[in-house]
């Protein structure tokens, strides 16, 4: 269908969140994207000790811990995301919103100026060090909608996000997500686990997160400087969520509903979605939305759909280069 708007679409940004780690994940870009690299290495910096033992797992072929591992996926998605984020706004890019998924939000809320870089650093590392601390479990990806899934959740099982009409995540204790997810497969449901070793997003993760709010509340917050579209609320992050305390420190105990969000993104015109961050797991889904399958609204990715290496990297960046040049977008640097 053609798209009967003058100019180039307003573009979006897309953040992904715990499942979209990688080895290596962006690593490709360092020695092209100076941009790109000094931001992941403000992210390093505001870590502390911390940051540089990260940076030496972020570029390991297999990192310790492992990618599921809350302790390098947290953090390092929150950098990855952060860093291309920064590389768009410096082609000049003024994004009309930012949607980010789980920690992905967090990487919106320093682009958008609600936190300052240090003060979002120190809430992910609290945030993992918390999670360190919470019952084992896990999260389980299942081709269905959340409605259909009812039948399967209790014993701490809950729907943890709903990313797609027949795309949600159930996450909760390890033992009960087992069952569930062998009961899903015996009724011939499509389903993985996602790459966690934590329930994020589950009530399993409430009694870890108690005190947490002390943290947010000693860090600077302000209004969004640009939209953020929250995942938790699926409509526009407020300025008063945007300064509590309660908001962001109570995250990773609620589900993300992201394509509600989406939904209500799209819903106010056609946009250019653009994902900035490793993988490709949100402009999948986004291609499911009617705005995009009609061709009203597009999607783009700075990372490869699979890892691929440094080339993989550089390629796949490029070509959301051509499309946003191909949109009408005239890129600085």
């Amino acid at each position: 269908m053609s798209r009967p708007a003058p100019g180039p679409r307003p573009v979006a940004l897309l953040l992904p969140g715990q499942g979209s780690q990688y080895a290596r994940m962006a690593a490709g870009l360092l020695p092209s994207e100076p941009v790109f690299a000094r931001a992941m290495d403000e992210v390093f910096t505001a870590l502390g000790d911390r940051g540089r033992a990260l940076r030496v797992q972020w570029l390991a072929e297999r990192p310790e811990p492992p990618c599921d591992d809350a302790a390098f996926a947290q953090p390092l998605l929150f950098a990855v995301d952060y860093a291309l984020g920064r590389l768009v706004l410096s082609w000049g890019i003024r994004p009309v919103a930012l949607l980010g998924h789980s920690v992905g939000e967090v990487a919106a809320a320093v682009l958008a100026g609600v936190f300052r870089l240090e003060d979002a650093a120190r809430l992910v590392a609290d945030r993992v060090s918390r999670a360190a601390r919470a019952e084992a479990g896990g999260m389980l990806a299942v081709a269905a909608s959340a409605a259909r899934l009812e039948p399967y959740l209790g014993d701490g099982v809950v729907i943890g996000a709903v990313n797609a009409p027949l795309a949600a995540v159930l996450a909760g204790p390890e033992i009960p997500l087992a069952k569930a997810a062998w009961r899903l497969a015996s009724d011939g449901f499509a389903c993985r686990r996602v790459a966690s070793a934590t329930a994020f997003h589950s009530p399993l993760m409430e009694p870890v997160l108690e005190g947490s709010e002390q943290l947010i509340a000693a860090a600077g917050r302000r209004a969004p400087a640009l939209r953020v579209h929250s995942g938790y609320t699926a409509v526009p992050l407020s300025a008063e969520e945007a300064v509590s305390p309660a908001y962001w420190a109570y995250q990773p105990a609620r589900p993300v509903l992201f394509w509600p969000a989406l939904d209500t993104l799209l819903a106010e015109g056609d946009r250019l979605l653009l994902e900035v961050g490793p993988g490709q797991g949100l402009a999948t889904f986004a291609r499911r939305h009617k705005a995009v399958r009609t061709g009203r609204s597009t999607v783009a990715a700075l990372s490869p759909a699979r890892p691929g290496g440094a080339e993989a990297d550089r390629q796949a960046l490029e070509r959301a280069r051509d499309t946003l040049r191909a949109e009408g977008y005239g890129l600085d640097g």
